[in-house]
């Protein structure tokens, strides 16, 4: 009887060839013309359901993750007396235990060296949860870096403080530094220094400035109020690390989604308190003697004094227990201005239109709001599609798990309708700027790609209907502001046309765009992992306003895309390509300013579809509870049939 011999699949240390040749003697290969009996073939291999973490930073674990993947590689035919060997080396941390990986050949049994959640929270805490392996020595080093640079070896409460009001105002520089490193650590303290070596930045500038210095006051009040946000954010994400990890479905999604929603709640429940902070901030310290980094000071020990666990905890509580995850991930941007639809040319030239608050965030690089914004991913959208940090004015948008201002750079905020919503609400609650727009995204499915059909003209005014912003005119009648007043309508420059009836505008009502998430190469192959490039649909007629809850308009908009499965509407190829989409346009517009009633049959169909969508979100199975699409759908049709009886009376 020959000896037993089985597969064993290697993620860490031992794909070191040397590292597992002096552990049992034996070496490896990927090529099975060079196999031996001293050398054993192997071959790429994926371990679905585990994720490789580090917290030591020396030695590499596998733990349970439903929604991971390791790669690796599998031997194959390993002696028992070359596993007994590898067993000793592994010691007493692992479990051998039999799982299956996937191979380019098919599903292989083997042998792979585990860990459970507890022997790993037994050792190191909380720390192996992180998601980003090295993140937290990362900051460790940037920390030793701000304890060098900023009053070096002050002890004291004040020289800390600084450290974090530095901190903050290197923000991005730091979230870009994690970023860039993700699954690395090599990165030489050399280049550490330089990245982070930056003058301090400062705003005396502005003083000087005539056309600058009445919005001083409004621009250090906005800076005060975001640097409390980013602090109790962080005292959040440090006290709570363990308890958020298990409240986020997948480490794709944005982490900081719940510990923001629960700073955000905490800031807009004292509103008072918060506004007494800042009256006081600007009275002591009045601009003329002071720069940028005393009033990020001053917030920095003004929300030491507001965080209180007793209240973080309760948050937590209520919002585990409100949470209703499902399997679509989910985005959102934000656009608010003082000026509405003249907050971009050419609106703002015919209008004369001025703020008289932030002059249009002119001035919001120069304040680093761009950097205290960044956990909200905050920057200002003039609608050019430029992305530099000229003073420019425009919308402030703001798009939670942005990781770069061009936004083709992101994370899913969740995958959450109700979070989505608390979201939402409490970021528009935060700003004391008037809401104009909402912008929600869907991830697209694999499947979806390259089969998406235009929406009916009827599920077009029903989402118009739902969420376009129908309000009344001066004379007493209805009508759907979001295309009445030209917002959702582009311009592009069109050169060398030869239609016979040039098209010269296009509807912004849907469009399709690619996502990344991804920074980094991958430790093997140099590149990103397949998921990591992703397809959203991002539906941008919607109307943002302060007391709506848009919890039943997203689920009804994710149950459309995974029915109907839904394209662009409608761009300016589509209006040349098609007679039949002008002459909807054009109906559309017609409606939109004088709306009919949506007939049943339009009504039933829409939320039929949606019902088929949501039914059918997991596998054909739904993920939802049935009395929360229930509750879903009827919000809808509710909603719909009482925009006909408005219209019933306006007749």
């Amino acid at each position: 009887m020959g000896e037993e011999k089985n597969n064993l699949f290697i993620y860490g240390s031992l794909r070191d060839h040397r590292i597992f040749q002096s552990v049992c003697g034996l070496s490896y290969t990927r090529r099975e013309s060079r196999i031996s009996g001293e050398t054993l073939f192997a071959e790429a291999a994926i371990l679905p359901g585990y994720r490789k973490v580090s917290p030591d930073n020396v030695y590499f674990y596998a733990i349970a993750s439903k929604s991971s993947n390791i790669d690796g590689l599998v031997i194959h035919n390993v002696p028992a007396w070359a596993m007994a060997e590898i067993d000793r080396y592994e010691g007493k941390r692992y479990e051998r235990e039999t799982v299956q990986v996937n191979t380019a050949k098919g599903i292989v049994t083997a042998y792979a060296y585990l860990v459970s959640h507890d022997s790993m929270k037994k050792h190191f805490g909380d720390r192996f949860h992180v998601n980003l392996i090295h993140e937290l020595w990362l900051r460790k080093r940037i920390e030793k870096f701000l304890k060098k640079h900023t009053r070096p070896g002050d002890r004291t409460v004040d020289a800390e403080v600084e450290r974090c009001a530095d901190r903050e105002l290197l923000a991005t520089t730091e979230r870009d530094l994690v970023m860039s490193h993700y699954r690395s650590d090599a990165m030489s303290d050399y280049y550490l220094e330089r990245e982070l070596d930056r003058p301090r930045p400062s705003i005396t500038d502005l003083y000087r400035d005539e056309k600058a210095k009445p919005f001083i006051p409004n621009y250090l009040a906005l800076v005060v109020r975001h640097v409390l946000l980013n602090q109790l954010d962080e005292h959040i994400q440090s006290e709570y690390r363990f308890e958020l990890e298990h409240m986020r479905t997948s480490d794709r999604y944005y982490k900081r989604s719940i510990s923001l929603l629960i700073g955000l709640l905490i800031i807009n429940t004292n509103g008072p308190a918060v506004d007494l902070i800042i009256k006081k901030c600007l009275q002591t310290m009045p601009y003329a003697k002071h720069d940028l980094i005393d009033y990020v000071k001053y917030a920095v020990r003004a929300a030491r004094s507001m965080f209180d666990e007793r209240v973080v905890l309760a948050k937590l509580n209520q919002i585990r227990s409100s949470l209703q995850p499902g399997l679509v991930p989910l985005g959102l941007e934000i656009e608010l201005s003082n000026l509405g639809p003249a907050a971009v040319e050419p609106q703002r030239s015919r209008q004369n239109a001025f703020d008289p608050i932030y002059d249009g965030f002119k001035y919001f690089h120069d304040y680093r709001l761009d950097i205290l914004s960044w956990k909200l991913g905050g920057y200002i959208d003039d609608h050019s599609g430029s992305t530099d940090r000229a003073r420019r004015s425009g919308f402030l948008e703001l798009a939670p798990g942005r990781l770069n201002i061009a936004g083709e750079l992101s994370r899913p905020a969740t995958a959450d309708p109700w979070l989505l919503n608390q979201l939402i609400h409490e970021i528009v609650l935060f700003y004391d700027i008037h809401p104009h727009s909402l912008h929600l995204s869907f991830q697209l499915r694999k499947k979806q790609l390259g089969k998406q059909k235009k929406m009916p003209l009827g599920f077009v005014k029903c989402l118009l209907a739902l969420g376009g912003g129908p309000e009344l005119k001066e004379a007493g009648r209805l009508w759907v502001s979001r295309m009445g007043y030209d917002e959702i309508t582009q311009y592009p420059r069109v050169f060398n046309s030869h239609d016979e009836e040039a098209i010269t505008e296009e509807l912004v009502f849907a469009r399709t765009s690619k996502r990344k998430w991804y920074l980094g190469g991958d430790e093997i192959a140099d590149k990103s992992p397949a998921q990591a490039t992703t397809y959203v649909q991002q539906y941008k007629f919607i109307r943002l306003e302060r007391r709506a809850n848009y919890e039943p308009l997203i689920m009804c908009l994710k149950g459309l895309q995974l029915a109907y499965n839904p394209g662009d509407y409608l761009t300016i190829e589509q209006l040349r390509s098609s007679v039949k989409l002008r002459d909807e346009y054009e109906q559309l517009k017609q409606w939109a300013d004088k709306p009919e009633e949506i007939t049943p049959q339009t009504i039933s169909r829409f939320v039929n579809t949606v019902h088929e969508g949501l039914v059918s979100e997991g596998h054909r199975q739904p993920v939802h509870k049935l009395h929360y699409i229930d509750w879903v759908l009827s919000s809808i049709d509710v909603q719909l049939r009482m925009f006909n009886q408005l219209l019933k009376k306006d007749s």
